[in-house]
């Protein structure tokens, strides 16, 4: 059985600047909140940008994808869980989108995955270091 990994949850509203000439988050943005979600998982790990500068590493995002299921608008609340899902080969995160403003609806689900890099090259695994640091979370 494949064991659970650390998850974090963040709430915002929507920002007016988030917002197409329909008052509807342009899917774009969606990946701006994913981004935040993953950043606060990753700092509870000890795993923030300047832990990894420290470590001697970069993580750089290698695929992403976004299903969308129920539109935000301006001024909406909503949260973003960020679960790490695999992480000895590269980080896989899956993420979901919910709307407060109705009824805790699914507004998306996410992933992304990211490789470690060390000197500009691609790691083939993640650095014991940092698997360490998630599996210590």
């Amino acid at each position: 059985m494949k064991k659970t990994g650390p998850s974090a949850v963040y709430e915002q509203r929507v920002p007016f600047h988030d917002c197409d000439p329909l008052n509807i988050v342009w899917h774009g943005n969606y990946y701006k909140y994913l981004e935040i979600a993953r950043e606060t998982l990753m700092r509870q790990q000890r795993l923030d940008v300047p832990d990894l500068i420290e470590l001697g590493y970069a993580m750089v995002v290698i695929e992403s994808r976004c299903r969308y299921a129920f539109p935000l608008r301006f001024g909406e609340r909503f949260t973003v869980r960020a679960r790490l899902v695999d992480w000895h080969q590269r980080l896989q995160f899956a993420y979901e989108i919910r709307n407060l403003d109705h009824s805790d609806r699914r507004v998306a689900r996410a992933w992304t995955t990211l490789v470690a890099m060390r000197e500009g090259e691609m790691l083939l695994e993640t650095p014991d270091e940092i698997v360490r640091r998630i599996e210590a979370g």
